[in-house]
């Protein structure tokens, strides 16, 4: 299932949230994710940014989202839901996803794109391959990423790395 690039206006405006989410991350010392989890209905559940300056690495915004969506939501409502993200899941996060049974997943910039900024800038990969949510769920509908918020999205990555986007 490859990913789907017609977003429509409602994708559009959750992205914003993720990557105001994405901002404030940044703000306030983190690494630049954010992450909404919307129910059927178009209603926001959940929202988190990356918490992961503390020294804990599994405190992505779409790991918090599936712990939250266990222990709140019915399987079929979790089935129901869209997660929309400022940056495609790293695989760890698209396990958890399709392990609790989440639905639609949506990205402003996905994994391939954070690698080759990250290669262009000359940083070093990181300690997990950055594969796509389908290698990791395949069964998982994806769509993304907005040509638009992902360049706000590599601006943000590329005042966490200090270099010139």
């Amino acid at each position: 299932m490859e990913p789907q690039t017609d977003l429509n206006d409602d994708d559009r405006r959750f992205l914003t949230r993720c990557v105001d989410l994405a901002r404030e991350a940044l703000d306030a010392g983190d690494e630049p994710f954010g992450s909404v989890l919307v129910d059927a209905d178009g209603r926001e559940l959940f929202a988190d940014r990356n918490r992961v300056a503390g020294g804990d690495h599994t405190c992505h915004p779409e790991f918090e989202i599936a712990r939250w969506a266990a222990d709140h939501l019915t399987p079929q409502q979790r089935a129901e839901t869209v997660v929309f993200t400022s940056g495609e899941h790293c695989p760890m996060c698209s396990a958890a996803h399709a392990w609790v049974g989440l639905g639609r997943i949506v990205y402003a910039s996905s994994s391939q794109q954070l690698s080759a900024w990250h290669k262009e800038w000359g940083l070093a990969p990181g300690p997990v391959l950055p594969l796509p949510v389908q290698d990791v769920a395949p069964g998982i509908e994806v769509a993304g990423p907005d040509p638009e918020l992902s360049t706000q999205v590599r601006n943000l990555h590329a005042r966490l790395h200090g270099v010139d986007a």
